[in-house]
């Protein structure tokens, strides 16, 4: 019964199943039906679909005056492209449409400006729209338009090889004299080195005797001139204006308000948007145009697989050790401020050198930091979190790099005499310490007066931060400097990707002119703030790298702070900063020592100044009669008072009040010492600190505390040779008399 009944049960089931399963498909495929039936229904009662059926259908020579169509038509297209972007079919439809001029003139410059893509734009129908451009039936501001479209939507072509294949037609434009400044900029954007031949290089010369040196040129010539340095003998400025203008006011708020209102993030090099990597954020953005691009290949391998045989798209490799195999068959991504997002990209520029992807990516860098930031009315708050991000991702670069960009520099150059200095301050003084040496004949007017103005107006954090941007800075020129520097000491290559070099001297100039910046700010800034521990903490980081250039980076160089900085650091309240005057000045002496040797033994070491000799003997010798001699306000000793008025202070034996023992940084410590030796002492007496034995224990107390420049300072300076009067050593050694 059991069996019977356990045999049975599977078989009815088993029969049920394909009755079920056929009526569900036959459901499904109804349901399928009604709705093909319904979308096609919906389809062809679209506007839109009508509207992109009429402009493919329309017949050349169809009258547009008084014809109803096509404005309705129109309209409907111009909805859609306003609201919510056009499709690629849709770009390619009216593209064909506007350039292939079927009815006219008329309507082409209407179609041209409602081209706002949805996603992307298809390279098929750019490539067809320049074929009508050859016709020469085109209005030229019609053809300026369309150049102009180009360039606003380049980065937002979905790829880009057939555009280098029309290279040659594109160049014949260039002598129209209204389409030339568009068509070099649209070049530069497509030039490779297989582009770059000898008649297109005579024929830019020739435009150039004839129209001058203009930028637009200047700057096509500098990219043909990295490709084929012995094609382009012509000397090109270091720094040159920028070269193409913007142009994208025509469609750049439409893509943005299009953006706003699609999920999908465009690609575009005017909105320059696209996550930084491949993070999705759930919050809808305020602003979708100041971030760095994905990574993407310029090459679409979908529809032309042969064109990506030789070269290796950048965005397929996923490791080092695949960098380091197609190291020199890499192919550089459609957008060059992708390159911002990848490590490994970070890796390729900094391996291979190219110079035309750091020229790519400084124009792309320039454009965003300038026309999407510094010079942009409305779309981007300058500080939101994107504009956070984006700046962030370009310092990571930089530090990756270990050198700025020419494009952030010459951002800084302008946005300094705007800056209030607290917008975006860390991003801000992290690209200021990353640019290069800068001239000492303009480095005042673009580095030291807009500085100079920020600092005396600011609060104190703003000093602090501002003097450690410029320690950094000189870290990093001097880290150049020990780089760099040609085994003569004659040249100096400061920057792998400029042709901008520096004499020895002119490198020296700059530095000293920076240093000497940095002391008269020191000074003021001390004063102003009351001198305040914190500011006084990191100008003393400054001149720890200043006391240490010749020795550590081989600068012939030494340069004494000023006394603004020197006899702050030497009557300060804490004992820190006595302490880090000592170890600068030991610094000083070693190296001053050092240079003195060199000179000696050869004829080529630098020569030191006896002013500077002067300078740090005088400081030596106040710092001695101050702290260990007891001898302060002395003539002679730098700071000097009438004798009226320091006996009107009441100020008992005050000649002495900045030794070791009263100096107010140290007079807790004296205090601490006297109880630890006499403990059963109710009064103190400081005198009896002064004898021999309990001096050497006071100093070996002290140095107990962690003050190892004291202990550098003393040791190296002092000769400890017993007298009768207090028991100290006699001052200074014989080597410093």
């Amino acid at each position: 019964m059991a069996t019977s009944q356990n045999s049975s049960g599977p078989p009815d089931l088993d029969s049920s199943s394909p009755s079920d399963q056929s009526a569900c498909s036959r459901s499904s495929n109804r349901s399928l039906r009604v709705a093909e039936i319904e979308r096609r229904k919906n389809e062809a009662e679209d506007p839109f679909v009508l509207a992109l059926k009429y402009f493919s259908d329309v017949e050349a020579g169809t009258p547009v005056t008084g014809n109803d169509d096509v404005e309705r038509n129109l309209v409907a297209v111009e909805r859609v492209a306003y609201s919510k972007g056009l499709p690629p079919e849709a770009i390619s439809i009216m593209l064909e449409f506007a350039m292939s001029l079927r009815m006219g003139t008329s309507p082409c410059v209407r179609v041209l400006k409602c081209l706002i893509p949805a996603t992307v734009v298809p390279q098929e129908a750019v490539v067809r729209a320049v074929v009508w451009l050859c016709v020469g039936k085109i209005p030229l501001s019609t053809q300026v338009l369309f150049i102009k479209w180009v360039l606003t939507m380049f980065d937002m072509i979905d790829a880009k090889d057939q555009l280098h294949s029309i290279y040659g037609f594109l160049f014949s434009f260039v002598t129209e004299e209204n389409l030339c400044p568009y068509i070099c900029h649209l070049l530069y954007l497509l030039t490779r080195k297989e582009s770059v031949r000898l008649f297109r290089v005579r024929k830019l010369l020739d435009l150039q005797s004839k129209m001058g040196r203009q930028p637009f040129l200047m700057h096509l010539l500098s990219l043909y001139k990295v490709f084929c340095p012995e094609l382009v003998t012509l000397s090109l400025p270091s720094r040159m204006k920028a070269g193409f203008r913007n142009h994208n006011s025509q469609w750049k708020s439409a893509l943005i308000a299009v953006q706003k209102k699609n999920s999908f993030q465009v690609t575009s090099s005017v909105s320059l948007t696209v996550r930084l990597k491949d993070k999705t954020n759930p919050r809808k953005r305020k602003h979708n145009h100041l971030e760095v691009p994905a990574l993407s290949s310029a090459v679409n391998t979908q529809t032309n697989p042969s064109s990506s045989r030789k070269l290796v798209p950048l965005v397929q490799l996923h490791s080092f050790s695949l960098l380091l195999e197609n190291l020199h068959h890499i192919e550089l991504p459609a957008q060059m401020g992708s390159l911002l997002g990848s490590s490994l990209a970070l890796q390729y520029l900094d391996c291979v050198q190219d110079e035309s992807a750091f020229l790519r990516l400084n124009f792309w860098l320039g454009h965003a930091l300038h026309e999407e930031f510094l010079f942009c009315s409305s779309g981007v708050s300058q500080n939101s979190e994107e504009v956070l991000q984006f700046l962030d991702r370009l310092l990571s670069s930089q530090h990756f790099l270990q050198e700025g960009f020419s494009s952030t520099e010459a951002f800084l150059y302008k946005f300094l005499n705007i800056w209030d200095g607290s917008l975006l301050r860390p991003q801000i003084l992290g690209m200021l310490s990353n640019i290069p040496v800068v001239p000492s004949s303009c480095i005042r007017q673009l580095l030291f007066e807009p500085l100079m103005q920020l600092f005396f107006t600011s609060t104190l954090f703003f000093k602090c931060g501002l003097i450690e941007c410029l320690n950094s800075m000189l870290l990093k020129w001097l880290t150049w400097h020990s780089v760099y520097a040609l085994e003569d000491g004659l040249d100096i290559s400061l920057n792998s990707h400029t042709s901008i070099n520096m004499t020895l001297s002119g490198f020296k100039d700059s530095l000293m002119e920076l240093v000497h910046f940095v002391g008269r700010l020191a000074s003021v800034g001390l004063q102003i703030e009351g001198c305040h521990s914190l500011l006084l903490s990191f100008i003393l980081d400054f001149y720890e790298t200043v006391c240490d250039m010749f020795l550590k980076y081989g600068l012939p160089l030494v340069v004494m702070p000023p006394a603004g900085v020197f006899y702050p650091a030497l009557f300060a309240t804490d004992p820190v900063s006595v302490d880090r005057l000592a170890h600068i000045m030991y610094r000083y002496k070693v190296n001053l020592m050092s240079a003195k040797t060199q000179e000696k033994q050869t004829e080529q070491a630098f020569h030191i100044s006896r002013q500077t000799y002067r300078e740090f003997n005088h400081y030596l010798v106040v710092m001695v009669n101050c702290l260990w001699n007891s001898k302060m306000f002395q003539p002679g000793m730098g700071v000097e008072m009438e004798e009226e008025l320091l006996v009107s202070s009441k100020v008992p034996q005050y000649w002495s009040s900045f030794d070791f023992i009263h100096h107010p940084a140290f007079l807790s410590y004296a205090v601490d010492f006297h109880h630890k030796c006499w403990p059963g002492s109710r009064n103190v007496d400081f005198n009896s600190i002064k004898h021999p034995k309990p001096w050497g224990w006071y100093l070996e107390y002290l140095y107990a505390q962690g003050f190892e420049g004291l202990k550098q300072f003393v040791q190296s300076n002092i000769s400890r040779r017993s007298t009768a009067g207090d028991g100290q050593g006699d001052g200074l050694s014989a080597d410093q008399r």
